[in-house]
């Protein structure tokens, strides 16, 4: 971390909320977490919570194009997950799924999870409790809606983008340099399911637009940074 935190990052006034948006493939998680590692904040990936309720639907055997059963597990969701940058994990109940949410067979599945109204309000709840509690000085919080459902208030909100070409390169970079046509489909896929329920591709008024098409990770982790360290908190 690189010098004393600014007069605008210090915990004295209260904690500083920072949102992240971005379709799949644009990095929004893996910047956002080293962002939240160089500024001492928490760090909220949202996504996680949608993926365990999908692998919790998949060990449950629930048929998750059956809206009523899905939002039936949510009485007894137990979900917890690491807000620390450097100890991240996922818990649902007694089981650690963190890589296991992470499983192509959760990946098929939870769009249509994600998609049942009464799940987004539930799990928009979590997130904003974890956005409001905390020990440490601010916390950034990334995902699909994070700017204009979950935190539409923050004093910071980033939509995280690159070009499809980037973000395809990227995320088969990621899974051991697979260059074939099926990691384009997969993103577009994925982010055509998503996009039926919320407008994650174009900024909101308000939202700053960082395109990391022509940035490497490390410069677009200072992008971001220099971004929230622009903002003075409100109050």
């Amino acid at each position: 971390m690189s010098g004393a935190r600014p007069a605008a990052l210090r915990p004295s006034i209260r904690r500083f909320a920072v949102a992240v948006d971005g379709p799949a493939g644009s990095g929004k998680s893996s910047v956002s977490r080293a962002a939240a590692r160089e500024l001492g904040f928490d760090y909220q990936d949202t996504g996680a919570a949608y993926r365990a309720l999908a692998w919790l639907a998949a060990q449950r055997g629930v048929d998750v194009d059956l809206e009523d059963a899905v939002i039936g597990l949510l009485d007894d969701f137990d979900y917890e997950i690491g807000l620390d940058p450097d100890d991240y994990f996922v818990r649902v109940g007694r089981d650690t799924v963190t890589e296991a949410i992470r499983d192509p067979a959760v990946s098929a599945i939870v769009s249509r999870v994600a998609r049942i109204p009464r799940v987004r309000e539930h799990l928009t709840d979590i997130f904003r409790g974890r956005i409001a509690q905390g020990d440490r000085p601010g916390i950034i919080t990334e995902g699909r809606d994070i700017t204009t459902i979950v935190a539409p208030d923050a004093p910071v909100r980033v939509l995280l983008t690159a070009s499809e070409a980037a973000r395809q390169a990227r995320r088969a970079a990621e899974l051991g340099g697979d260059t074939s046509g099926s990691v384009g489909q997969q993103l577009s896929a994925r982010d055509a399911q998503d996009l039926r329920v919320v407008d994650f591709m174009n900024a909101a008024e308000g939202v700053t637009t960082l395109d990391s098409t022509d940035l490497d990770f490390e410069q677009t982790v200072a992008a971001l940074v220099a971004l929230i360290r622009g903002v003075p908190p409100a109050g």
